[in-house]
């Protein structure tokens, strides 16, 4: 069996879990999160816990109950805690600047570049190269990063462009005569 699958989830305080024959619920402070259960694992909610059984014994649905509940863990960890990213912006006149559920970019091209948020999203900038995303679903809240990431990915010979807080980019050396 999964080791990862083994391990119950705890559900703090303040977290409603509810689990259905074909999904799983989670109400936080945060927000709600609801993901489709797979008929390969089966939830169970013990005293605060929940806990994942392979419904058979088959390779997939022993992983699938690993997968299940990292997750689910995600999502419990979301709507208590909530996730966020960092992005930094590197170069002469690029600029973030956040109005609303939309982030206007200077990048370096002709015109500004917006990207709208999704509902559940907040954007800050608390310094005009500095771009915190925040929200309660771990995966959109990485796909947004890596969306405006990819509006200016950082280059390889002067570092510039639009990375993340904790990325190393190695700079090449350029071409000698």
């Amino acid at each position: 069996m999964s080791r990862v699958g083994k391990m119950p989830v705890a559900i703090p305080q303040g977290v409603d879990v509810t689990v259905s024959a074909d999904s799983i619920s989670i109400k936080g402070s945060l927000g709600t999160l609801v993901r489709t259960a797979n008929k390969l694992v089966t939830v169970k909610n013990e005293a605060g816990k929940l806990s994942f059984v392979p419904a058979n014994d088959s390779a997939e649905a022993d992983a699938m109950s690993g997968t299940m509940r990292a997750l689910v863990a995600n999502m419990v960890s979301g709507v208590s805690k909530g996730f966020e990213r960092k992005l930094n912006l590197v170069g002469v006149g690029f600029r973030a600047q956040a109005q609303g559920q939309k982030l206007n970019l200077q990048i370096g091209f002709s015109h500004p570049v917006v990207k709208d948020m999704p509902a559940g999203i907040k954007v800050e900038c608390p310094t005009q190269t500095e771009i915190v995303i925040k929200g309660a679903d771990r995966q959109v809240v990485g796909q947004i990063a890596a969306e405006v990431r990819a509006f200016r990915p950082p280059e390889p010979y002067k570092g510039k462009g639009i990375r993340y807080s904790d990325e190393k980019v190695s700079l090449k050396e350029t071409k000698k005569k």
